[in-house]
């Protein structure tokens, strides 16, 4: 028995004995640390002279807390902080007290005021309630958004569809689900702001072209073939996105989708459409800019729109091939942390889907005719110019002789401000400065054309802004 103690004893003096130096050394600071923990307090107090009540009345009486938010005449960049808006935006608006005919909102089948959509948003209330109250992955999925979504695709002629709450968020998120660090983003000077947030969430490389430029963008394009000839491997795992809007929210141009998709081929690169003004506006069903060129939806590999502008609900789509879309089911942060859409507003969008396919005979020329016959009226007076396609239903009033961007701006505001008293609603677009381009677009005023308005109504509107623009002149 004493020899085997005395062999164990033997053989641990022998380990330790073979064991490194760090780990004595370790063992050393461990225990040191141990010890430290045990005797020492963490924390030591110092002796400090307390102050006199005499003293902290003046503290306190000399103490000017600091606002919680800057006055909000100081975010603003215009003289009024604000416009009173009373009631629904609809054909007629009351702004300020003023009541007005609206061409500001941009309700372009004039669904705002549709009373099917209205009860169909209303029955299901009654069913479903007013919110989802989670995200759709989790317990916000209900059949009407799976339906929905169905809808859309079947609409669009696409496999699959995917709905969003927000539809600023769509596009915000579905741009950095696809592309990433080290891909390219080739995305024009004019695009939304949604577009830009996207984009700066990606932290791809980020490659602007002229706006609507086919051929800045192609050389933009073939140059970058040639830097890829130059690393291969590199090159190989580049994925490029081309990055454009059916019509331009900041111009009222229609993108040139069929020079578009030459280009996406003959490079090797995918094109995202955001489609939010174009969807329910061009081709003869108003399934958007595919529809109007004729071009098979296919050939576009995914695209966005808001459901806030034609089909007067909110939210937002994505529609493409069907494994392009489910990735975004657990990539699209705009809809994985977001509550869903609420049901009320998923039967909305699907009554307005309805009424889109049931009246399209009629809804889409009567648009297209009303949208060029208001351009054409407004080109004739002087001091602006039009911006925009001719068949927009959106598009823009800049000055004609730009002064300064200060002056521009007071310019706009005087008409706007003189329409309104004189029945027409208007509003001066606002734009964020893009830092990578270096420059301000020069200030506009966004015009909406609606079908609820009559041909005498587009020719008022015309004379309102005639008499606005004279008096804007002689304010200069």
């Amino acid at each position: 028995m004493e020899s085997a103690s005395e062999w164990v004893v033997a053989q641990s003096i022998h380990s330790l004995l073979q064991a490194p130096l760090y780990h004595y050394i370790v063992e050393g600071l461990l225990v040191v640390w141990i010890i430290r923990l045990l005797f020492f307090k963490s924390y030591k107090i110092h002796d400090k002279v307390p102050l006199t009540t005499k003293e902290k009345d003046e503290l306190i009486e000399d103490w000017e807390p600091e606002p919680l938010v800057p006055p909000l005449e100081e975010t603003r960049a215009v003289s009024k902080p604000y416009r009173v808006v009373s009631g629904q935006p609809g054909k007629e608006i009351v702004v300020d007290g003023y009541k007005c005919k609206n061409f500001a909102s941009l309700n372009f089948l004039g669904f705002v005021e549709n009373e099917r959509i209205s009860k169909a948003a209303t029955e299901c209330v009654s069913k479903y309630g007013v919110g989802s109250c989670g995200p759709r992955g989790f317990y916000g999925s209900f059949d009407v958004h799976l339906e929905l979504e169905k809808r859309i695709a079947k609409f669009t002629g696409t496999e699959c569809a995917i709905i969003y709450s927000y539809g600023f968020a769509t596009i915000a998120s579905a741009i950095p689900s696809y592309s990433k660090r080290g891909d390219i983003l080739y995305v024009d000077e004019a695009c939304c702001f949604a577009i830009q947030k996207g984009v700066q969430a990606s932290r791809s490389k980020v490659v602007y072209f002229k706006h609507n430029d086919m051929e800045d963008l192609e050389s933009k394009l073939s140059h970058q073939e040639i830097l890829d000839k130059k690393d291969v491997k590199k090159s190989s795992v580049t994925r490029k996105f081309m990055v454009v809007e059916g019509i331009y929210m900041n111009t009222g141009e229609i993108c040139d989708l069929p020079r578009l998709v030459d280009l996406k081929y003959k490079y090797k690169v995918r094109l995202f459409v955001e489609e939010s003004l174009s969807f329910g506006v061009l081709g003869q069903h108003g399934r958007g800019v595919t529809e109007h060129y004729n071009i098979p939806v296919e050939k576009v590999d995914m695209i966005c729109g808001s459901m806030e502008y034609s089909l007067a609900s909110t939210g937002g789509f994505c529609c493409g091939r069907e494994y392009v879309i489910d990735h975004q089911r657990l990539t699209g942060l705009g809809y994985v942390f977001s509550a869903s859409l609420p049901p009320l507003l998923a039967c909305a969008a699907i009554e307005a889907i309805d009424i889109m396919e049931e009246e399209h005979e009629v809804l889409f020329p009567k648009l297209k005719s009303k949208a060029v016959l208001l351009q054409q009226l407004i080109r004739k007076i002087p001091y602006i110019e039009v911006v925009g396609h001719l068949e927009s239903p959106a598009f823009h009033i800049r000055r004609l002789k730009n002064v300064s961007f200060d002056e521009d701006l007071k310019f706009l505001n005087d008409i706007v401000n003189k329409s309104c008293e004189l029945g027409v609603c208007l509003t001066v677009a606002s734009r964020l400065k893009q830092i990578e381009l270096k420059e301000d677009w020069p200030p506009s005023i966004r015009v909406s054309v609606s079908v609820k308005m009559s041909d005498d109504e587009l020719q008022n509107m015309a004379q309102v802004l005639t008499q606005a623009v004279l008096y804007a002149n002689e304010q200069e």
